[in-house]
């Protein structure tokens, strides 16, 4: 067995791993994102059986740029420096779509915070996620949405 779902696919897959390091900021927040929706969606899932219509208003008031960034600036001071600068890589990136309802620094924000958790993801470090996910929801006083 694969010490992460990440290697796990890999392996089911026959891909080798890559340096990480090398790989851009917005593929990081790409693979982020939808760790952070995984992550969202399996805690309102496992709360019990609800309306899939509620179950998606309920993900998507949390995983959406303004909530992100919002977490995001909540942990900064928790996050290692090789995290605040994945964070900063993230930000300062150029995305090639625009911002839906957030403001172009929610949204950059929001990449960086993404960046980190896709990092983290591909070195297969689930504990550290679940740490900065669940001490930035307390933080940013989300807990009465999950």
């Amino acid at each position: 067995m694969a010490d992460s779902l990440n290697e796990y696919i890999n392996a089911k897959f026959g891909i080798e791993s890559k340096d990480i390091r090398t790989y851009s900021p917005l593929t990081l927040a790409y693979i982020g994102d939808a760790v952070f929706d995984l992550v969202i969606r399996s805690v309102l899932v496992n709360k019990g059986n609800t309306a899939v219509n509620n179950l998606h208003k309920k993900s998507s008031a949390i995983v959406k740029a303004p909530t992100q960034s919002k977490i995001a600036a909540s942990i900064m001071d928790d996050m290692t420096e090789e995290e605040r600068d994945i964070f900063r890589r993230g930000r300062n990136s150029k995305p090639h779509t625009k911002a839906k309802n957030a403001s172009a620094i929610e949204y950059l924000e929001a990449t960086g915070f993404e960046a980190v958790l896709g990092f983290l993801y591909l070195k297969g470090d689930m504990d550290r996620i679940m740490e900065l996910v669940v001490l930035g929801i307390k933080k940013a006083d989300l807990t009465d949405g999950l």
